[in-house]
């Protein structure tokens, strides 16, 4: 063999060795809600594979009431995030873990009013995508899901 081909060979141990070595060994943990009113619905709040969370879309409604607030638009975005609040507080970690949000705004035209409320409980600006749809569930104006890193 020449010295090229001794080069490429390995060269492809080592990139072959680096794939094997990152692929995901975690298991898959689908956590139960801990909101007891929520223990049948066919979906976990959040589902953790190692240190990441993945959070499930959240609404503005008062879980006590089953009930969206009312208020508009800033009043649900402030009980949606308080809601990822109460969902990552389950598994011990607060806002700043959050690294990933995608928000879906029943109307565009709320997009300054939501952003007002959501920089206030986010000042670590994780990543994030917004937009909007119509037909959210139970008749919400936002609906916000997450991804959370919780650090060992």
């Amino acid at each position: 063999m020449n010295k090229v081909a001794i080069i490429i060979c390995v060269f492809t141990l080592v990139i072959h060795h680096s794939i094997q070595s990152q692929v995901i060994t975690d298991d898959v943990i689908f956590h139960k809600t801990h909101e007891p009113k929520k223990s049948r619905a066919p979906y976990s709040d959040a589902v953790q594979v190692g240190d990441m969370y993945f959070l499930s879309g959240q609404v503005g409604m008062d879980h006590t009431t089953r009930k969206l607030v009312e208020g508009g638009i800033q009043a649900e975005t402030k009980q949606t995030l308080e809601n990822i609040k109460a969902v990552l507080a389950q598994h011990g970690m607060q806002m700043d873990h959050v690294v990933k949000c995608t928000v879906i705004l029943e109307d565009i035209e709320d997009f300054s009013a939501f952003n007002k409320v959501y920089t206030t409980y986010f000042p670590q600006k994780p990543a994030r995508t917004t937009f909007a749809a119509s037909g959210l569930a139970v008749g919400a104006r936002i609906e916000i899901e997450c991804i959370a890193v919780k650090s060992k």
